[in-house]
Formats: structure tokens, sequence, C-alpha cells
């Protein structure tokens, strides 16, 4: 009869892991964790490629003077600034090519300064 009890209760605390890991989503995605840098007239690296759905950390730091960062598709704007690491947080819910540009200005060259996100299926 003890032995059944055991049993049972081990089955129940199993049965008790399994939903709470459910629940509360234990297996979700973890962000993925991307360092850019500006400096005249670029940003490296200048593709980046995620997943669609997937969380997504932005790490932009700049090398020389003020920066912006614009991705206008995902409704994201960020300063950069010299020394400073500035963090964005996002997740993609599209899929496709998606331009993002400096929109402070840096100096002459500062039209051609952007880059390219890359969201995968």
């Amino acid at each position: 009869m003890k032995r059944i009890i055991a049993l049972t209760l081990i089955a129940f605390a199993a049965f008790g892991i399994i939903m709470f890991t459910a629940a509360f989503g234990a297996s979700a995605p973890t962000e993925q964790v991307i360092r850019v840098t500006a400096k005249k007239f670029e940003f490296s690296p200048g593709e980046i490629t995620v997943k669609k759905g997937e969380p997504v950390l932005l790490e932009l730091t700049a090398e020389d003077v003020r920066h912006g960062f614009s991705l206008p598709d995902f409704g994201i704007r960020a300063d950069i600034k010299p020394g400073v690491i500035n963090r964005v947080k996002f997740t993609p819910d599209k899929a496709g090519r998606f331009d993002f540009t400096c929109d402070v200005f840096c100096g002459s060259g500062h039209e051609d300064m952007s880059g390219t996100l890359v969201v995968t299926e």
C-alpha cells in the first residue's frame, strides 16, 4: 500500500513539473544578442540576420561621434553615443529585408550610412 501511494505521489509530481514548464514557458526562446558598432560612415555588421518571432537585443555603440539608429519598419529609434551601450529589445513580427539608417548627421558621407535587417521565417 505504501508503495502505491509513493508511486502515485511521484506520478503527480512529474505531471506537475511538466505542466509548470509548459505554462511558464521554460522552453521560451532566449534573446539573440547582436552588437552593432557605428562609425563614420558605416554600421558593423552592415547586415543582421534574425528569425521571425524570436527576441532580439541590439547593443548599439559608437566609435567616434554621436550617431542615430532608425529601423522604421519595427518602430525602432535610438541615439548611439561613443563609449555608451544603448540596448534595444524587440521581437520581429514579419519576415523580409528591412533597411536601418543613421538618422543623426555625422558628416559628409552620412547619407550612405545604412544597413539591412534580414528576418527569416
